[in-house]
């Protein structure tokens, strides 16, 4: 093979793998892009915004995010994962002693039973269960509350960590879109100054010793 020839292949598919790339990455920055977006929209509209550095607790204050973004308004991914483990997290432990709302579910149950037992029986200690299962009842309630809006924000937060990565990828795929471009000019500015008669690996021929 003609080594010119070789070098317009090499170019050419240079050229066009640059092309693909740059393509990959145009679309990769344009996911990326739509993922911050949606993400500060959607979190925009919930008007969340975080406890001033002034009246956070001792316990609050302990988480460093907290503290960094204090009385700022909650509007990216980061934000949006510090707020659901670090600050609703922490108050969610404190509500039923660490308790979820599905481990509360069996003790609502087993309660409202014994309510039921004693109206049926007219028991001295109705009100006294009336009141658990009203206690029990409101930290439900309250964790899954809380617990759907933490899921919610790390939801936001997983969708934020895919754009970051789409982003990356981008850059890559423009980077190596570039280095490709290059070679692929390199390679076809070397087929113009290359002979046309010029061979690629073409074996050398073998010296004969002279016979007398």
């Amino acid at each position: 093979m003609k080594r010119r020839t070789l070098d317009i292949l090499f170019g050419t598919g240079g050229l066009v793998l640059a092309g693909l790339l740059l393509i990959a990455g145009i679309v990769l920055n344009s996911n990326a892009n739509f993922a911050k977006t949606y993400v500060a929209d959607q979190l925009s509209e919930q008007h969340i915004k975080f406890t001033a550095a002034d009246k956070l607790s001792d316990e609050e204050k302990k988480a460093a995010c907290l503290v960094e973004y204090a009385g700022k308004a909650l509007t990216t991914g980061k934000q949006a994962e510090c707020y659901a483990n670090e600050y609703i997290g922490l108050h969610i432990k404190n509500i039923a002693g660490g308790k979820t709302y599905a481990d509360l579910g069996g003790v609502q149950s087993g309660l409202k039973a014994q309510v039921a037992e004693a109206t049926a029986a007219n028991a001295p200690n109705l009100a006294d269960l009336q009141k658990q299962l009203d206690g029990v009842t409101a930290q439900r309630d309250t964790l899954f509350k809380g617990e759907s809006l933490r899921g919610l924000l790390l939801t936001s937060y997983g969708f934020s960590v895919f754009g970051d990565k789409a982003a990356q990828a981008a850059w890559v795929a423009f980077g190596a879109a570039g280095l490709l471009l290059l070679l692929g000019i390199a390679g076809l500015i070397h087929a113009l100054i290359t002979p046309k008669t010029k061979g690629f690996a073409v074996p050398e021929p073998e010296n004969v010793a002279a016979t007398v």
